[in-house]
């Protein structure tokens, strides 16, 4: 754990990609090789279950600590992290653990079994073994929010270093469903991986944001200058719903989300197109909910998600299909190094060929002959249930993660109100001494009505202004929620607007963020719920 610790500390304590990679390369070089895999593991989000729940971690830390509830709750909104905060609260421990990373999350696993009075005296033993920076991070373990500064792509980068193995293969090797526990190191950095898991995915190829703006011609101007002759690209409509990956390999099918999610049993009316393809097949799309032949909004598909059991009902109301845009495997070949073109004519003849056509759909070509007429073609993109126009080189290989040059996402402009901030929270980590989360509200006759709360969008210095006018200008305190004198007008953009009976304004906003900050505006001139509603469409 010692290692761990130092590893996790030194990571924090620097910016500098570089550095970065050499601290990872350090680790890997100096620690048994079952460590490396829990650090792999918990560094790409494979948790170990959670065997202890928060509320009673959070009381015992109280108790050993010897401090009042109010003053913990004070600490906490100080620092901002759970974690850390039980850490920094307790009384000094031992010089710190010789047990190793594995042996500690051997234990953590074993706790299942133990009654609530065993764990307890359990994890105050344990606490009492750790020094200061060890609890901090075992504690980060043990409670689930383990968080780290630095990104998968930097992880693999040291490990490609240290194992000789290029980037793209260990990349797709620590993708899908592995535990470290099973998954030996020697197994992930060998040259030829005969014991590939047949329900692997790929790495995703993410698309880069073009730019918003509201000016048009000014956005035409910007794809003319960055991307060149038209004709050099192909368009398609940019889809609101889940993506995936849908494997037929060794006459066995799987669904991987984004998020690396196994979902095979989520999508039963999936299973009969993918039956149906050939072995060795792997497709990338986005799963929509569709009724008579239209795609749906995604808050018909949410009603699905996180469901561990899909009642008769729930897939009357929300059936789905899949909306293919590429193909990465084919025959049993990885084929991401062919063009862009040649994985359409490929991902065609799939489609040509599938006796399940209304559940196999193909993603349609946007046909234009210029980025003028592109950018009318967008315009259109609301009517058809999207969220914008996606760009792709025709001569471009499938990559891997978010690369800039290649596949570009031209969003449509978000839909907006101006709104009222009444509400105003601290943030975390760096900035958890910062109000930085706020509720805004829209006029419902003479009362401010909140309707959706947002975080990101403000500049350092704006949100330096904000918390300046929120501690000067709380009406009431409700724990670490301030209620703020109603006079500050933000814009508020969103993707997406429903019904929802349950919210009290009686709609729920996608994606909501602030768009900017508007000074010119009294409040008086802030939206109003029948503005909002209006949006609905419906």
């Amino acid at each position: 754990m010692k290692a761990f610790a130092q590893l996790f500390l030194s990571l924090d304590e620097t910016n500098k990609t570089n550095e970065k990679v050499k601290v990872l390369k350090d680790y890997f070089n100096n620690v048994p090789d079952t460590d490396k895999m829990h650090m792999l593991a918990l560094f790409t989000g494979r948790k170990p279950k959670r065997q202890i729940n928060s509320t009673l971690i959070r009381a015992w830390a109280m108790e050993v600590s010897n401090i009042p509830v109010w003053l913990f709750e004070e600490s906490y909104q100080v620092v901002g992290d759970l974690a850390e905060t039980m850490s920094l609260l307790m009384p000094e421990g031992s010089e710190g653990s010789d047990r190793s990373l594995t042996e500690w999350i051997a234990e953590i696993n074993t706790l299942g079994d133990k009654t609530e009075g065993q764990k307890k005296l359990w994890l105050i033993d344990s606490w009492a073994m750790l020094n200061t920076q060890e609890r901090f991070v075992f504690n980060k373990i043990l409670t689930g929010g383990f968080r780290v500064g630095v990104s998968q792509n930097l992880v693999i980068k040291a490990l490609s270093e240290v194992s000789g193995l290029d980037a793209a293969t260990l990349t797709h090797r620590i993708m899908g469903s592995w535990q470290p526990e099973t998954y030996l190191y020697k197994q992930l950095i060998q040259d030829q991986d005969a014991t590939d898991d047949i329900s692997r995915p790929y790495p995703f190829f993410l698309a880069y944001p073009i730019q918003e703006t509201s000016e048009k011609q000014r956005s035409v101007e910007e794809l003319q200058g960055a991307l060149g002759d038209a004709a050099n690209w192909q368009a398609e409509w940019k889809w609101d719903g889940i993506r995936a990956q849908m494997i037929k390999r060794a006459g066995k099918i799987f669904i991987w989300s984004r998020g690396e999610d196994l979902a095979t049993e989520k999508f039963p009316e999936l299973h009969p197109f993918l039956d149906a393809l050939p072995d060795g097949t792997v497709l990338d799309g986005e799963i929509l909910s569709f009724r008579n032949g239209l795609p749906l909004p995604f808050n018909v598909l949410q009603t699905r998600i996180g469901r561990k059991n899909l009642s008769k009902k729930i897939l009357e109301e929300s059936p789905v299909a899949v909306i293919a845009y590429d193909c990465v495997e084919y025959n049993g070949e990885d084929i991401r190094h062919k063009s862009q073109s040649e994985r359409r004519e490929i991902l065609e003849q799939l489609q040509a060929e599938t006796p399940h056509p209304e559940i196999f759909r193909l993603s349609v070509l946007v046909n234009f002959n210029s980025w003028d007429e592109l950018a009318e073609r967008r315009d259109e993109s609301r009517a058809m249930v999207a969220e914008g126009v996606m760009l792709k080189r025709k001569s471009a290989a499938y990559q891997v993660g978010r690369r800039r040059g290649d596949w570009w996402k031209w969003k449509i402009d978000p839909l907006s109100v101006d709104a009222v901030m009444i509400y105003a929270q601290k943030g975390h980590g760096r900035r958890a001494d910062l109000y930085t989360d706020y509720t805004f509200a829209v006029w419902d006759g003479d009362k401010l009505v909140p309707f959706a709360k947002a975080y990101s969008g403000l500049t350092d210095a704006e949100i330096n202004k904000v918390d300046h006018f929120v501690k000067r200008n709380t009406l009431e305190k409700f724990g670490p929620v301030r209620t703020v004198k109603p006079e500050l007008v933000f814009e508020i953009g969103f993707e997406g607007i429903n019904r929802s009976t349950r919210h009290k304004s009686g709609v729920a906003l996608r994606f909501p963020r602030i768009l900017r900050w508007r000074h010119d505006k009294p409040k008086e001139e802030a939206d109003t719920i029948e503005s909002l509603k209006a949006l609905l469409g419906d």
